[in-house]
């Protein structure tokens, strides 16, 4: 079908190949960064809005429902942890809309600086619930959040080691050409991670300190967390995970390593 850059808008003109930036919901180029937008923009994008908005709801929730009751060593527990999912959310959505190489090497380093902060929140959180659990002598894995936690801390746990060996060790992998193709699985099991990190959170409804303490909802959790899915899942580039084939031209760039300059 032949068609001219004068009877088609600009922004469309604008847009990368529609093979290399069809997202699972939406048009080609809906969700992908502009060679000259702004970084910040990435994490509002496309259906990013409402991402944020389920983690700012899920934040707040959290935080309010805590800081409104006495505060002991315990409470820190949920606002770290919390927060860390807030931050990995965050990562995610800057990530996502990167396509150009440039845009890769910025958007991997705030990634793995968001990462590397949510990890420090994540260590801290479950060190005070062990601390607090050996002190009381209460018991471990007596929840469905215990375990739920446990399983999402080891998938994670596994996910920034794959990361940063992919990175700097890429001969573990067999070359940098090998490495680059474990990407796919890194970017499903990210997700997978994020599913898993916000089923925790809505079990920690059923927990003894939320039903004595806290008493936050079940559907309100529910609600927020449905909001981060909807919001980040559409934005999810085919190719990126292997659903989408192209021509050689319209190939994923090469991950750039962060010594790249």
């Amino acid at each position: 079908m032949a068609s001219t850059a004068a009877t088609v808008p600009a922004d469309e003109v604008a847009r990368p190949e529609a093979t290399d930036t069809e997202p699972l919901l939406g048009r080609p180029g809906d969700v992908s960064q502009r060679r000259d937008g702004s970084f910040a923009r990435n994490l509002v994008m496309g259906t990013g809005a409402v991402a944020q908005l389920g983690a700012v709801l899920l934040l707040v929730l959290i935080w309010a429902s805590v800081l409104t009751h006495p505060l002991i060593l315990f409470s820190a527990h949920p606002l770290l942890q919390s927060l860390a999912v807030f931050v990995l959310i965050q990562s995610v959505l800057s990530l996502q809309p990167t396509h150009t190489s440039e845009q890769k090497r910025l958007g991997q380093r705030v990634h793995a600086s968001l990462n590397l902060v949510a990890f420090l929140l994540l260590v801290a959180g479950v060190s005070i619930i062990e601390y607090n659990k050996l002190a009381s002598r209460g018991p471990h894995f007596h929840s469905v959040h215990g375990y739920l936690g446990v399983i999402s801390g080891i998938v994670l746990l596994l996910q920034y080691l794959v990361g940063f060996t992919m990175w700097a060790t890429p001969a573990l992998y067999g070359g940098e050409d090998r490495a680059r193709a474990v990407w796919k699985y890194h970017r499903y099991s990210g997700y997978l991670v994020l599913v898993l990190l916000l089923a925790t959170v809505c079990s920690a409804t059923d927990t003894s300190y939320n039903d004595m303490v806290l008493h936050i909802k079940l559907w309100a959790t529910v609600l927020a967390s449905v909001l981060v899915v909807v919001g980040v899942f559409p934005r999810i580039q085919k190719h990126k995970l292997g659903l989408a084939t192209y021509s050689a031209a319209a190939q994923e760039a090469p991950r750039p390593r962060y010594s790249d300059q």
